[in-house]
């Protein structure tokens, strides 16, 4: 098989759709697999390791958001790419004009396409202020994803979602864990000092992109009615983004990391023992993950990953989408009981850890191979476009 992945976004840029298709890119090489991939030109120059042809397409960054960008292309430049290096299936990771154009192209050449559903634009739209662009957003999701063979999202709730929304062949493939990466092994007393808490202290850690969407308001709430109660917990904010410089104002205390690598990533979580999030925007939210891996206590809606890997009270506490008092509340209580939150935490792991990537790989294939299928079935006689 030969797959072509379509991306606004790449490795090692951070952010959770890189990291899903660097980790989907790494299994699928093991196997065996050729991977093309398609992107904007990054900003960083150098070779993309195991991908067998890539095209960098014109980069556009989004007004006001330098950190999130867009690719620009037509279809008839991914025509000629395709014609030399044609796909076995084309995944679009991208919604956007780079997956539009390339949805363009592969029906064109009648190449079967899988698309991921890896972003909730259209609940952006009230994040941003302009609520009245969510209907013409949704509009055009289903247009797009019903003009592909699958749609795959992360959760089962998503799938429901999705199909009540009038898109079809919606199926769940989840999102995995590196377990050996994120563990409680990489706790580090020198660090914790740093941040100034003994070994009896609690450290309140966020992880994320700090943008509007991340719903920092109530972020910024809840940490400061913890640090009310419990005066001497630290707290850690770890990313960064246009929200921060408002975040570090109403949070003097807190220490604001910015973006971290891998390594010290792991060391943050593990060095810490509350997860804070309070974001609704992720269809998956990797970090959630990622904490309970290194034996956090999350404190999160339920919602996305949370839903999916959390059970109240067990190995973490979730709360009803939206209820911003109980989500306070809830944090609140935590962290006044340490033996609590560091049960929550041990269970916490022992979920995560049944979240492999090379399961998740497996089941990756398998929906390539059911898109092949269905679409060579529904177009016996097709053929290639000469123009």
């Amino acid at each position: 098989m030969r797959l072509c992945i379509v991306s606004e976004t790449w490795a090692p840029e951070i952010n959770g759709v890189a990291h899903t298709l660097s980790r989907l890119h790494q299994e699928l090489y093991r196997q065996g697999v050729e991977v093309d991939v398609i992107r904007p030109r990054p900003r960083v120059t150098g070779e993309t390791a195991n991908v067998k042809q890539e095209l960098q397409v014109k980069r556009c960054v989004l007004p006001g958001y330098t950190d999130v960008q867009v690719g620009l292309t037509r279809p008839s430049t991914l025509r000629r790419f395709w014609r030399e290096h044609r796909p076995s299936v084309v995944y679009l990771a991208t919604q956007g004009p780079l997956g539009w154009a390339a949805r363009q192209a592969a029906r064109q050449l009648n190449i079967p396409l899988v698309a991921g559903w890896h972003t909730n634009f259209d609940h952006y739209c009230h994040d941003y202020g302009v609520p009245w662009l969510e209907s013409a957003t949704r509009r055009y999701l289903r247009y797009f994803h019903n003009g592909c063979e699958l749609t795959l999202v992360p959760t089962q709730l998503q799938a429901t979602a999705l199909g009540k929304q009038g898109i079809r062949n919606v199926h769940v493939m989840s999102r995995g864990i590196e377990g050996e990466q994120f563990s409680p092994a990489h706790r580090d007393a020198e660090l914790r000092k740093q941040w100034g808490v003994n070994a009896y202290q609690p450290v309140a850690l966020y992880a994320g992109r700090l943008a509007a969407e991340k719903n920092l308001t109530l972020l910024q709430e809840t940490l400061q009615a913890m640090r009310a109660v419990r005066p001497d917990m630290a707290q850690v904010i770890v990313g960064d983004g246009p929200g921060r410089a408002q975040l570090e104002k109403a949070l003097p205390e807190a220490r604001f990391t910015g973006f971290v690598d891998k390594q010290e990533l792991s060391r943050h979580y593990a060095s810490a023992d509350l997860f804070i999030f309070p974001s609704l925007s992720e269809t998956w939210g990797n970090v959630v993950a990622e904490a309970m891996a290194s034996g956090l206590a999350v404190v999160a809606y339920r919602h996305a990953a949370s839903a999916e890997l959390i059970q109240n009270g067990h190995n973490g506490i979730t709360v009803t989408p939206d209820d911003s008092e109980a989500f306070q509340q809830a944090a609140v209580e935590l962290c006044q009981h340490p033996a609590d939150y560091a049960r929550l935490g041990r269970v916490a792991r022992l979920r995560a850890l049944e979240q492999s990537w090379s399961g998740i790989a497996d089941q990756f294939m398998q929906y390539l191979q059911q898109a092949q299928e269905a679409y060579h079935a529904s177009t016996p006689t097709c053929r290639v476009r000469s123009s």
